[in-house]
Parts: structure tokens; C-alpha cells; sequence
């Protein structure tokens, strides 16, 4: 079985990497012509896609899942019209493939320039969310990059809906079938195969958990893109608008929870601490958020907790991305420690500064390094279509090539393009 599996893949990687040659000399029309074909097919195929991801719910509900995967793992009809709205928006993109970042004449006469350019072949490995099949499936058709793509077992029966979905598009737009390749089997042994698959394969974007982070990281052999991990931050400072920060606090954890980008910590400078705490409490027993305090927080939160559950942080609840109704809380002295505490326990994706000190909040924004910082706005934004930038492969926390939402741009690389007139070097 395990030589079948590894044929297999293998297969699938030299058919994509076929793909991807025709894939980067297809014209801007060609690949929008085809996101609007799969556009119009997720409408066609509502009841399709519906009834499997029934099905994915029903099977994760009798295994237990928690309900922050069962919300990312959720279908509705809404949510498929939105990835149909979604795959029209990079449709109406411009086409990142082929334009010219710079150029200049050089002193002998010959023209130089750097145009952006496919990366290849990707190779996506993602849990829980079958929303991201269509994204990444969208993204990768308008960079003109192929892609193998493998989601998580709980979701196999709505990605497989969605991936005929996408085949049948290929397909009526006569482009390869192996632009767009699904990996259908469950077998874990098929990830460390992909993983391993350097002759064929670019580069690995893992979106899940920070178990598949390390797995990543350890077993490619192949460039890893990191992040989706969030442990993030507001720091609400003492000259803070504190009912519009209540506001931002609620919509940053409570709007979707189980998503990366939204408010695992609020930080509370001590100054306003005694007032803003017990509004806080009083906001967040209204949502049926839990709050994880210490030390100062936790004693004020106790003694007035305004409906709230209030549970006393544990030594490593600062560092959870809760993906579930529950905040962490702690007050600190100034700028400086909630600055120290994110560095701390941070994952550098989102982080925010609540403030009507500008000075206060230009430090902020200078002395953290996350994928994206935030003045008085919900972590909640950092988002590809929030930035617009359509729909996004992943929310990138490495330091390489590409931070933060990863939309058209980031699936490209470049090359140097040099025009002489017959010219040798001397």
C-alpha cells in the first residue's frame, strides 16, 4: 500500500509540474474566464457541496469535535455564495504575472528588469476548512501556479464536492486537469510523501494547527511558508476611548472566535484598570466570554465580575490562541510591558494598540513585529479580503518572502529579463 500511495503521489507531482508550465503562459482572460466558471459552478452545485458537508458535520459532531472546528468546518448556503462572490473578486484582480517591478537602462545600453513571474507547483496542507480548497484553488488559477492539494479527514466528503466542482471547470476551460490536483485518501502517510517531493514541488503552506506547523517544518524537504498560529494581543493604554475599545474587543473575540486573527489577550495599563475591568466583565459576560486573569486583573475581576465566568490564569494561558469564548486578561504598569508581555507570548500574526496617545501608539507600532499591527482597529482585519487582496492562501509569520495575508503577490517570484542589441561582454 505504502509503494501505491508513494507512485501516486509522485505521479501527481510530475502532472503538476507539467501544468505549471502551461499554467505561466496562459493570457489574464484565459484564468478569469475560468474563476468565473467556478464561480457559477459552486452556485449550480449548492445542494452537492451542502449535502456532503452535511454529512463531514454529522460524522465531527459524533466524534466530538469542538465547536471551533465544527464552525470552520460549517457550510451554509450563505458561506458557499461567499466563496462564489470571493472567486469573482480575484477574477476582477489585476493579474500580478508579468509585471515589471523595476527596470532601468544600464551604462552599456542594455535594458534590465525584473518581472513577476509563477513560483510553480504548491503543495497546501490545511485542516478543518473547506473554504480554503476554493481560495487556494483561486488564487493559485490567477498566478498561473499549480497546486496539490490536501485537507484534513474531517472534511473529506465537502472538499471532494468542492474539487469536482473545480475539475469541471478546468476542464470546460481547457486547462490541464493537474493545474488543481486533490489528494482524497485520508492515509497520513501521504502528507510526509508530499512534504518530501522537492523534484516537483515549490514550496509547502500548512494552515492548521502548530502540530502540522512543527511536522512541516521537520519533514519538508521543501521551502515552508509558516503562520496561521494567532496569540494575539490588543493593549488597551490609559488614554484609550473606552466604550470604542469595548466595541473592538468584542468584535476582535467575539465575531468569529475559531479564526486566527481574532483577540486571545487584552492588556490593560493599571491607570484605567479599576474602571475598565468591570465594563470589560460586564461586555463579555453579555457575549458568554470566559476571562482568564492574573494577579492585578484576576483581584479586580473577582471582586466585580458583572456576570462574567472569571477564572484565574493558568502559567500557560497566556500562550493558547483560544479558538473558543474565552479572553485572557492581564493589567500591565505602561507601553513598555504590554510591548515585553507580546513579545513574550506573542506569534507575531496580529497585535493591536487601543490609544489616543499617538506617541503611545507609534512606539507600538515601531517595537512589534507582527504580520500586522493595528491602531485602534480589531485584530479581526488582518484578513486578504479586509486588505483587499481578494482571498488569501494563508496569513503568513515568517520573515521571508512573504508576511501577513499571502493574496496574488506573494504566489510570485521574479526573474531578470535583460534586452541587449547584440552586446558581448568585454
Amino acid at each position: 500500500m505504502a509503494a501505491e500511495c508513494a507512485v501516486n503521489i509522485e505521479k501527481m507531482g510530475q502532472a503538476a509540474r507539467a501544468a505549471s508550465r502551461q499554467l505561466a503562459t496562459l493570457t489574464t482572460n484565459a484564468k478569469n474566464a475560468a474563476l468565473l466558471r467556478i464561480a457559477d459552478r459552486l452556485e449550480m452545485h449548492m445542494a452537492d457541496i451542502l449535502a456532503a458537508n452535511a454529512q463531514d458535520m454529522a460524522d465531527g459532531q459524533a466524534k466530538g469535535l469542538t465547536p471551533a472546528l465544527l464552525d470552520r468546518l460549517l457550510l451554509t448556503e450563505a458561506r458557499v455564495r461567499a466563496l462564489a462572490e470571493d472567486t469573482r473578486k480575484v477574477a476582477a484582480l489585476p493579474d500580478p504575472v508579468g509585471a515589471e517591478i523595476e527596470g532601468r537602462l544600464l551604462p552599456n545600453g542594455m535594458r534590465l528588469s525584473r518581472r513577476r513571474i509563477p513560483i510553480g507547483v504548491l503543495g497546501v496542507i490545511y485542516e478543518a476548512r473547506p473554504n480554503v480548497t476554493i481560495d487556494i484553488a483561486a488564487l493559485c488559477l490567477k498566478t498561473g501556479n499549480a497546486v496539490i492539494l490536501r485537507g484534513g479527514s474531517e472534511t473529506l466528503r465537502s472538499n471532494l464536492a468542492l474539487a469536482t466542482v473545480i475539475q469541471e471547470a478546468l476542464v470546460a476551460s481547457d486547462f490541464p486537469r493537474a493545474a488543481i490536483q486533490y489528494i482524497d485518501s485520508p492515509d497520513r502517510a501521504l502528507v510526509t510523501q508530499l512534504l518530501r517531493l522537492d523534484q516537483y514541488v515549490d514550496m509547502i503552506i500548512p494552515r492548521g494547527g502548530a502540530a502540522l506547523h512543527k511536522l512541516c517544518r521537520e519533514q519538508a524537504t521543501i521551502p515552508v511558508i509558516t503562520g496561521g498560529i494567532g496569540v494575539c494581543h490588543l493593549f488597551v493604554d490609559a488614554s484609550a476611548d473606552q466604550e470604542r475599545s469595548l466595541d473592538i474587543i468584542e468584535n476582535a473575540r467575539v465575531q468569529r472566535p475559531s479564526v486566527c486573527n481574532s483577540c486571545d489577550t487584552v492588556l490593560v495599563h493599571r491607570a484605567v484598570a479599576a474602571e475598565f475591568l468591570p465594563k470589560l466583565a460586564a461586555r463579555m459576560g453579555r457575549c458568554n466570554v470566559e476571562l482568564r486573569a492574573a494577579g492585578a486583573a484576576f483581584e479586580l475581576l473577582q471582586a466585580n465580575p458583572h456576570g462574567a465566568v472569571v477564572v484565574k490564569a493558568g502559567p500557560d494561558d497566556f500562550d493558547q490562541e483560544w479558538m473558543a469564548l474565552i479572553l485572557g486578561v492581564k493589567v500591565v504598569a505602561d507601553v513598555e510591558e504590554a510591548i515585553e508581555h507580546i513579545y513574550a507570548h506573542g506569534s507575531e500574526h496580529s497585535d493591536g494598540i487601543l490609544t489616543n496617545d499617538w506617541a503611545n501608539a507609534n512606539r507600538f507600532v515601531a517595537a512589534i513585529n507582527s504580520s500586522a499591527v493595528f491602531v485602534n482597529a480589531s485584530t479581526r482585519f488582518n484578513d486578504g479580503g479586509q486588505f483587499g487582496l481578494g482571498a488569501e492562501v494563508a496569513v503568513s509569520t515568517q520573515k521571508l518572502h512573504a508576511r501577513g495575508p499571502m493574496g496574488l503577490e506573494e504566489l510570485t517570484t521574479y526573474k531578470w529579463v535583460c534586452i541587449g542589441n547584440w552586446d558581448i561582454r568585454p
